[in-house]
């Protein structure tokens, strides 16, 4: 009754420092885009693990986001994606084959931390959601898999005018372990995203 009572007093702190953020706060939107650096895949299966059984090459990068903007503080939703060649695999499969695309939706909370007199405010940011993970094979059956998915990052905003900001900045994102269909096997994915776009306050 007592974890009850508390969960739902939490609940309801929440709800209501949400609707005052949201009165006070400035809606915005952005677009970015970027080098995608997807690091080297490990295979886990039972009783063991292949070190680096994927090998990629650089990929692109692009997101989208609807947020607000408290001054100090931005909640926002995101949906982005992400390609990927593969540069080599152990396996008989020709990488050239073989792609894998990441599709993320994502709720994401920054910190900007403005300085007095600059127009350049850097931030970091963290953020939650779930990701689509599918690994598209041109000579066969490919799969895909929904997992969790995490990021934090830092970067700067530059006041480009008086409501548009330019954005620099890095993403360090990662999923729970992809599951290959068929097998107990799974991969880990986890990538480096150097990102730049613009923030238009509405």
């Amino acid at each position: 009754m007592k974890k009850g009572f508390l969960s739902m007093v939490a609940a309801l702190f929440v709800l209501l420092v949400s609707a005052s953020f949201a009165q006070a706060a400035t809606p915005y939107v952005s677009a970015s885009a970027g080098l995608g650096i997807l690091t080297d895949s490990n295979l886990e299966y039972d009783g063991g693990e292949v070190e680096d059984y994927l090998e990629y090459k650089s990929g692109f990068v692009v997101n989208g986001a609807l947020g607000l903007d408290g001054d100090m503080y931005r909640v926002e939703g995101a949906v982005g994606y992400q390609v990927n060649d593969v540069d080599a695999i152990l396996d008989f499969i020709d990488p050239d084959d073989l792609e894998v695309s990441i599709l993320s939706f994502m709720a994401n909370g920054y910190v900007d931390l403005e300085m007095a007199d600059s127009p350049v405010t850097p931030y970091v940011m963290a953020g939650l959601g779930v990701a689509s993970v599918d690994f598209d094979y041109e000579g066969g059956e490919g799969f895909d898999e929904t997992a969790f998915a995490y990021q934090f990052g830092a970067g700067v905003g530059i006041q480009a005018t008086s409501n548009v900001m330019v954005d620099l900045g890095y993403r360090y994102f990662a999923t729970s372990d992809i599951d290959i269909e068929e097998s107990d096997d799974s991969l880990d994915i986890d990538t480096h995203n150097f990102m730049a776009g613009v923030r238009v306050a509405l």
